[in-house]
């Protein structure tokens, strides 16, 4: 069955680094665009960043963009995200899925939470 498990997350200050990764099994991670999604406490979720299935195409919202990297292991299947010059408004749930997501793909996610 499809797993997605998030980790990397944590507690960290203001202007501080994560690097997220997200392990994929169970569909065909390699010929699939994948995406970061992150959930802000009592907001939706949104997608906050996506990867292409061979990293050819990559796009940001704009308030990661410069700060946060998205990449992928294609032959490990495994999704990365890079943070930098992490804000309290980073924080949130962080989750992976494909892009567009797939409802039963969504799994617990990681917490991140920037604060002094």
């Amino acid at each position: 069955q499809v797993q997605l498990v998030e980790s990397g997350g944590g507690l960290v200050q203001p202007g501080g680094s994560l690097r997220l990764t997200c392990a994929a099994s169970g569909f065909a991670f390699s010929d699939t665009a994948m995406g970061w999604f992150r959930q802000a406490p009592g907001k939706e979720r949104v997608n906050i960043a996506g990867i292409s299935w061979l990293s050819t195409s990559i796009h940001y919202l704009d308030f990661v963009k410069g700060r946060f990297t998205i990449s992928r292991d294609n032959r490990r299947n495994l999704l990365y995200l890079q943070m930098n010059d992490l804000k309290p408004e980073d924080t949130g749930v962080y989750y992976c899925n494909t892009s567009p997501p797939i409802e039963r793909y969504w799994s617990q996610g990681t917490q991140v939470t920037v604060s002094s």
